[in-house]
């Protein structure tokens, strides 16, 4: 089975970011989405439980009072991201949708040139060593994402998740997004870049099976959906902190 779209066209190059267009076929995006339902439902039928919500609110970091407040050091806030689910929150002030989370070898399969290529080709060169688990986003009327970064990939950045060993230790240093439908309004995905003291913010006219990648301390966001519901796969790559 073939899941990409042949004759597509060249690649939009930037150093700030990298996209492929239309390169996921239709059929592939709605069997990505459709993850989240096949995997919870297997999932129930193998529990015997009732039904569940298996899509969850979306959260952030605590901000840095509440870290003090939990007994962790303020650096965490810097860092973005450490791993553990008990230093996050929804904030719907930040950040509004649902996710859904997958570790599907063949969409990793899928992903994965992608990456490749754009990291060879971008310039940026890192050490990748790994892919964390793969987040299916759902941003519904009224959802957005304010501006923010996935991670720095400095020492204070590393996963600390001894129970997963593909991140552990690791950073996140590339980012990907893959669109999945274009049947919405709104839900623009803008990048924030800086020159001269100025904030430019370009957007990214993504359409379905679109796929951007970009180093995880770039700056971007998701604009709120005026009309429809906007999926997406969000995939973070991981490696050792820059030195």
């Amino acid at each position: 089975m073939s899941y990409l779209v042949s004759g597509t066209a060249s690649p939009s190059v930037s150093n700030e970011w990298y996209t492929f267009d239309r390169v996921i076929n239709k059929d592939t995006c709605k069997k990505i989405i459709n993850l989240a339902q096949d995997e919870a439902w297997g999932l129930l039928a193998k529990a015997r439980i009732g039904q569940f919500s298996y899509w969850e609110d979306a959260v952030v970091l605590k901000n840095e009072k509440e870290l003090e407040e939990d007994g962790k050091s303020p650096s965490l806030f810097l860092s973005h991201v450490d791993g553990k689910k008990k230093n996050y929150k929804p904030n719907h002030k930040e950040r509004i949708s649902e996710v859904f989370w997958t570790s599907e070898q063949w969409v990793y399969d899928l992903i994965w040139p992608f990456m490749m290529r754009a990291n060879e080709e971008a310039g940026w060169r890192y050490i990748i060593e790994a892919g964390a688990e793969c987040q299916l986003t759902r941003y519904r009327e009224g959802s957005f994402f304010n501006f923010h970064r996935d991670g720095f990939g400095d020492h204070l950045s590393v996963y600390d998740t001894p129970n997963n060993e593909f991140i552990n230790g690791r950073v996140r240093k590339l980012s990907m997004s893959v669109i999945l439908n274009d049947d919405f309004e709104g839900g623009n995905f803008e990048f924030a870049s800086y020159n001269k003291e100025k904030c430019i913010i370009t957007p990214i006219k993504a359409k379905r099976g679109d796929v951007i990648v970009f180093p995880s301390a770039m700056e971007h966001r998701v604009t709120p959906i005026t009309k429809g519901t906007r999926y997406s796969l969000v995939v973070w790559f991981v490696g050792p902190p820059f030195k």
